[in-house]
């Protein structure tokens, strides 16, 4: 177990860094973009990166079909997934949760309502949900956070509901109820506290699932619009120039993959560490 914890360490570090940069990318774009996201210059289209031939300092990463800052268009768009990422998980972690807890400890038919609804949205695949949903609200940042968060929702309510059923049995469950606690105290004094830290590791883990859904959406044309620089518009508009110019679909694509591969190494990091089965074999 020793060495399975020092891997997922070494594997969690890695994931830290890019995370990390991720991060100073988001909130320092600004700065450190060499251009603006939108600059066009025409007599600069198609520019290849700096290391292959034909490729110029001034764009390290080439430039796209407009003559954009491939680059500059990189460091903007980890803005929109940063911000989808962290604001949908938290969307429906707080959703997610409170329905997780409502369903395990009033149970009948509150929770058969509540689980009836998870098995219907279980019974469609998410990104049809999710194109679906778009399709009626409208292509927006916004929208993208909310439809995501109303599609995420079911992971955590089985997850809070299933530990929820079991804590409610305990000793200092009953005890606190026998002394005349009211439900809300005992829900959020003594279930939720322990059941936060799951909730906080699946949201964790789903992060890399909403940025890979935003990318999706808008490759699509149903997320951020085409005026937003994000990751997935570079793809879907890089795509029908894939033979020519590989920089414009493959950059972002690299980006993606890295993001969500630190994410999850994260997450198995944060698991293994916060689970008690793991520390009591250590």
């Amino acid at each position: 177990m020793r060495k399975l914890l020092k891997k997922s360490t070494r594997t969690a570090k890695f994931g830290l860094v890019i995370i990390l940069l991720w991060l100073i990318c988001a909130i320092f774009a600004p700065l450190l973009a060499p251009y603006g996201p939108n600059d066009v210059d025409i007599m600069k289209r198609f520019v290849p990166p700096a290391w292959q031939e034909g490729g110029s300092s001034e764009h390290l990463l080439g430039t796209d079909e407009m003559g954009r800052d491939v680059l500059s268009r990189l460091v903007y768009g980890s803005r929109v997934s940063f911000v989808v990422g962290v604001m949908s998980v938290v969307f429906s972690m707080v959703l997610g949760t409170s329905l997780g807890l409502l369903a395990g400890y009033c149970g009948g038919w509150v929770d058969t309502v509540i689980m009836r609804a998870v098995d219907v949205m279980l019974s469609f695949p998410f990104i049809f949900m999710a194109l679906l949903l778009m399709s009626v609200l409208g292509s927006s940042l916004t929208n993208v956070i909310l439809v995501l968060g109303i599609t995420g929702w079911v992971p955590y309510t089985r997850t809070i509901r299933a530990q929820t059923l079991s804590l409610k049995e305990r000793e200092f469950v009953t005890a606190s109820d026998t002394s005349g606690c009211s439900s809300f105290r005992i829900v959020f004094r003594h279930i939720l506290p322990n059941v936060i830290d799951n909730a906080i590791i699946l949201g964790t883990l789903e992060m890399a699932t909403a940025i890979m859904a935003e990318a999706s959406l808008t490759f699509l044309g149903l997320g951020v619009p085409p005026s937003v620089p994000t990751w997935g518009n570079m793809i879907a508009t890089g795509r029908q120039y894939i033979y020519t110019s590989w920089w414009l679909t493959t950059l972002p694509g690299i980006v993606i993959f890295l993001v969500c591969l630190s994410i999850n190494f994260v997450g198995d990091w944060v698991r293994d560490i916060r689970d008690p089965r793991l520390r009591g074999s250590n």
